[in-house]
């Protein structure tokens, strides 16, 4: 059943039905903001820059709740409500958003960027707003922001990973991403699709060899207590960013909807500095939890390795990575 706030009588969250009416008793406007990592973590922080600044910008006629560690659900039984209608804002990636519009993948690829603070030429491209439009249009998903660093991945293992030769063989956690799934096995490895929340259990018992993740989300999810040796291969520079049904954005005032996509794209802003700054943090924080760091990381094999990987997405528009690349290297 798809809701909005301007006609639909019931709204379905977290698998509850309430009326819009009562909903929208206390503000003009109630959300449910949701991420499945850790409240300890820098997304955390972001999201309540968010809900800060909108809140006050609106001047409370639009109240956001975060729900951090999964308590809605996980990312797909949330997708799914967002998508049934529901009055949420979740997070999402270029490997979710290529479900729906397979272009958004090249975004996720393997070393797409040596500076983070590039991938703001792409949000503010005409490619993006292509992108975005036909989300809307072929999905019902209003993209608000695709611009929060993540933060860069690493590879967590028992020994130190060099080069792509000690990759040969690995078996790698990987989300269900075809783009994680063809990078792996570009480097050699065996990638072997796990939710995240099974990841601790999958490392310490042994049904993966290793992980990859950006270091807050390793510290959060104390990944670091089954392996504790970090590589800094940085093969992914992950972005995420908020998305929400697109009818239910639609059915708000213009001013409310301008000020969300402000927000969300400032927000963006905030969290790349705030990833970026904190990387040394993050690895003395781990450093004094015993993890051992290899800094001695053979990039450019590694680079090399991957490069074929964006050849192997036929769904993609023609030219569709060298338009990025041209925006990128512009």
């Amino acid at each position: 059943m798809t809701c909005n706030f301007g006609g639909c009588a019931r709204t379905i969250t977290a698998g509850v039905l309430i009326s819009a009416s009562s909903m929208a008793q206390a503000q003009d406007y109630t959300f449910r903001l949701a991420h499945v990592t850790s409240d300890q973590e820098p997304l955390q922080e972001a999201m309540e820059e968010f809900v800060r600044n909108v809140e006050a910008r609106t001047e409370g006629r639009v109240d956001i709740e975060i729900f951090p560690n999964a308590q809605l659900g996980s990312n797909p039984e949330v997708f799914e409500q967002v998508r049934a209608g529901a009055p949420i804002i979740t997070i999402s990636d270029p490997g979710y958003l290529s479900d729906f519009v397979a272009d958004f993948g090249v975004l996720g690829g393997p070393y797409l960027m040596e500076d983070p603070r590039d991938f703001q030429r792409i949000v503010e491209s005409d490619l993006y707003a292509e992108l975005v439009d036909r989300l809307r249009d072929e999905a019902g998903l209003e993209l608000l922001a695709l611009n929060w660093l993540f933060g860069s991945r690493h590879m967590l293992s028992d020994v130190a990973i060099s080069s792509p030769e000690d990759t040969a063989g690995l078996t790698f956690r990987t989300p269900p991403n075809i783009m994680w799934v063809e990078t792996f096995e570009a480097i050699g490895a065996r990638p072997t699709q796990i939710a995240w929340g099974e990841v601790y259990s999958a490392l310490s018992a042994g049904v993966v060899d290793a992980a990859e993740a950006p270091l807050p989300s390793i510290y959060g999810a104390r990944l670091h207590e089954a392996k504790s040796t970090v590589s800094l291969t940085a093969h992914f520079r992950g972005f995420t960013g908020l998305m929400m049904n697109a009818e239910v954005f639609a059915s708000m005032p213009e001013d409310i909807r301008t000020i969300m996509l402000e927000e969300a794209d400032a927000t963006g802003g905030f969290m790349t500095d705030l990833m970026l700054d904190s990387e040394e943090e993050w690895i003395a924080r781990l450093e004094e939890e015993g993890v051992i760091f290899n800094r001695d990381v053979d990039l450019a094999a590694f680079q090399a390795a991957t490069a074929d990987v964006y050849n192997r997405f036929p769904d993609w528009s023609d030219g569709l990575y060298e338009q990025v690349r041209d925006i990128l290297d512009d």
